[in-house]
Order: C-alpha cells, then structure tokens, then sequence
C-alpha cells in the first residue's frame, strides 16, 4: 500500500557548500535530503522510502561547534510503500525452486509463496521448472501472479522486508498478460 508521510528530518550541509546566497543554500539542502532520502531505503514503520513530494519547510540553521557544518531542520512530504498482511498485490517471479517460488513486487524482492500456500499446484521439474495444476495453470519464471500477503518481516540489517504470501482466496493465481 503506498503512504503519503510528513517527516522531519535533520540536513547538515558542509561548511563550504553553505554560501549566504538563499538560492544556493536551498539547492544545497535539498541535493542533501534527496541523497540522504535515497541512502536511508527503508523503515519498519513506514516502509520503503519512494519520492520526496513538497518540501514544506527548512528551519533556521544551527552551526556546529566543532565541525563548523550548518545543520538544518527540514519538514517534508514523501510517498512510501508499505505491505500489510491480507493485502492482495501483484508479482513477478523470479526464480523457481521445488518447494515454492520467490517474486518481487514493487520494492519488495523477496515474497515467498510456498507450494503449501498453492493449493492443486504441483511442481514440474526441468530446464525450465515450474508449478502447474489440473487446468494447466502454470507459474513460472518472469509470470505475473496476484496474491494474498499472510505475514511479513523486517530485516533491520538490510533495510528490506519479506514476505509470505499465499494463493487460497478468490481470484488469486497467474495473471494474464490479456488482463492488464
């Protein structure tokens, strides 16, 4: 689900790059928080960090004592995208294994759907393995497949989540390429 969030973070801008001219200054602090933005990736409550949308407000800036940096409160709107359990989301797969499939869905590189969580679907080995049902269904590599999230986690260390997601509900499966 995409957020729409107002953050107030801190931009230090470099001593040098802190020239008087108010035009300059801004650019300064707004190239910062757009680097600073896209180096912090993701956050457990908030999700993955999408666009800054309006820069709202930059405060007065403060020197530091020992560095000489200027640093400035910013107040910012942003767009994020954030999963939550039974929440239905389209993916594509990314790799085939025997006991399940892995796709990735917008930020997100790792949602886990397991064969258990695929009822009717069995396993097909081969050059080009897949999962297949009595319909002939098929779930391969680079398919596109709507499903339903029942659990996810946060993985501080690399900043991402993962997901668990099933296919038991309604119109949940392959998607054709005709549906879009």
């Amino acid at each position: 689900m995409f957020l729409k969030v107002q953050l107030q973070w801190n931009v230090i801008i470099a001593a040098e790059n802190a020239q008087p001219e108010s035009l300059m200054l801004q650019r300064a602090i707004i190239i910062r928080l757009l680097s600073d933005f896209a180096a912090k990736k993701a956050s457990k409550d908030l999700g993955y960090f999408l666009a800054v949308t309006v820069l709202e407000r930059i405060g007065e800036g403060k020197v530091r004592q020992h560095t000489g940096d200027v640093l400035f409160p910013v107040v910012f709107n942003a767009l994020t995208f954030k999963i939550f359990k039974g929440e239905v989301l389209e993916g594509v797969v990314h790799k085939v294994l025997k006991h399940g499939v892995f796709m990735r869905c917008g930020p997100i590189e790792n949602a886990y759907l397991s064969n258990l969580k695929m009822p009717d679907y069995r396993y097909v080995p081969g050059e080009n393995p897949c999962f297949m049902n009595a319909k002939m269904s098929k779930i391969s590599k680079d398919d596109r497949v709507r499903f339903m999230v029942i659990g996810t986690k946060w993985l501080e260390a690399e900043r991402e989540f993962q997901a668990l997601v099933s296919l038991e509900g309604d119109y949940l499966g392959p998607v054709s390429t005709l549906d879009v």
